[in-house]
């Protein structure tokens, strides 16, 4: 008898444990297949080509988005989610012409966007808070001419039709003109503020972080170039997180940008008195090693922005491309980082005078000109002040504006809205 009581005492702790688990995992279960409710979907306008798309939703949800063509179609799936009855999709703009949705694999939803022109997306989820529900926000951009300036063209008339009037030929005219200037693509310009999130870069004597004050800077200047005609700002980084260097320039390609710029500020403790901005541009070393990656790798290689492919091409003319592009890019890179440098100068201490080269990762994209600016020396007391301050930051974003205007005025790409001014 003592023997199984005995027994029984040893067992009892493992069988607990082994409820205790099972309960857990029970948990874990429900937690994962919780089921969530869309209630709403709203659609912001920042620009005929670039919108941004917020789905309200009970929980947050896991996600899949994708593309169709012909004809084309943005497609969301949201596991373990169902829409509100009530809830009637919005007809939304230019670039979407209709939203719809309906159930796919009995516990998911399925919310297709009909769309004008192919799109590239951008998504990330936010959490409730006091006055909002979980939502998703998923951003869409394109660079093509939205179909409705299509409506604006006049239909032909036959030979035997009247012909128009003075007043008439003057109204046509006017809509043609119009429809040209909807054409006219904006410059895209990526601004990536350097570091984020558990890479906090540079840090000060007052313990200033230089993720934060490059996200501040790349903020302020995004916030200037959107009252540019003819530019449009993408924020690689808009936030405190991490985001692996080629993942930056993925990002940047995805959005097609035109420039990209790269936002830091520098530190040496090794010699407090050093200050001032520097603008640096990728090495030769550099653009070489990148250049032999995408050789090796061109069958899974991205297209270049310029829409040169490389994957139906043999090595020999792909080398040729791929130098010709590079060529084009690091003379760009040179001319930009130089307006920049000049403005800069005019109201910030410089630290180099020249452009310098570095191999810098974020730097390498072979079709994409592309600077760094260091926006001073976190480990020099004063300008870690100056750097604190909203009016310094505001005077170097301002300059870098200058910098990239002047540049733009000589050397915008063909197509954009400021080629045709």
């Amino acid at each position: 008898m003592r023997l199984l009581i005995a027994l029984l005492l040893l067992i009892l702790p493992f069988f607990c444990l082994a409820f205790d688990v099972q309960v857990f995992a029970r948990k874990n279960l429900n937690t994962e297949n919780q089921s969530a409710q869309l209630f709403d979907i709203r659609v912001f306008k920042q620009q005929d080509n670039n919108m941004r798309l917020l789905l309200s939703l009970s929980a947050p949800v896991t996600h899949n988005i994708f593309t169709l063509n012909a004809p084309h179609r943005l497609v969301i799936d949201l596991k373990n989610t169902e829409r509100v009855n009530n809830w009637e999709p919005s007809q939304a703009s230019v670039l979407v012409k209709n939203i719809r949705s309906a159930p796919r694999n009995k516990h998911d939803l399925r919310v297709v966007f009909d769309l004008t022109a192919p799109v590239r997306t951008k998504s990330f989820l936010l959490k409730a808070d006091g006055t909002n529900r979980h939502r998703l926000v998923v951003d869409i951009n394109t660079l093509e001419a939205p179909s409705v300036a299509k409506k604006l063209v006049p239909k032909k008339k036959s030979a035997q039709t009247e012909q128009p009037s003075v007043s008439q030929q003057t109204v046509t005219l006017k809509q043609s003109l119009f429809t040209h200037a909807v054409q006219q693509r904006d410059i895209v310009i990526a601004i990536d503020a350097g570091h984020g999130g558990i890479d906090p870069g540079a840090t000060g004597h007052m313990g200033t972080q230089e993720k934060d004050i490059a996200l501040t800077i790349a903020k302020e200047l995004a916030a200037l170039i959107a009252k540019e005609r003819g530019m449009r700002a993408i924020l690689i980084r808009n936030d405190d997180y991490f985001i692996k260097l080629r993942k930056r320039i993925e990002l940047a390609r995805q959005y097609q940008a035109d420039l990209f710029i790269s936002i830091h500020a520098d530190a040496y403790p090794e010699d407090e008195n050093i200050q001032g901005a520097s603008i640096y541009m990728i090495s030769h070393r550099g653009a070489s090693s990148e250049a032999a990656m995408w050789l090796a790798h061109k069958e899974n290689a991205a297209d270049l922005v310029g829409g040169v492919k490389l994957r139906d091409k043999d090595n020999l003319l792909a080398q040729v491309l791929l130098d010709l592009s590079q060529t084009n890019t690091l003379k760009a890179s040179i001319l930009m980082g130089q307006k920049v440098l000049k403005a800069l100068r005019k109201v910030v201490k410089i630290h180099f005078t020249r452009i310098q080269r570095a191999n810098f990762l974020v730097l390498r994209s072979p079709d994409i000109p592309s600077i760094l600016v260091e926006t001073g020396f976190l480990s020099n007391r004063e300008e870690e002040q100056r750097l604190n301050n909203p009016k310094y930051r505001f005077l170097i974003a301002n300059a870098i504006l200058e910098g990239i205007r002047e540049y733009f005025e000589h050397y915008a790409p063909p197509g954009t809205l400021l080629a045709h001014r």
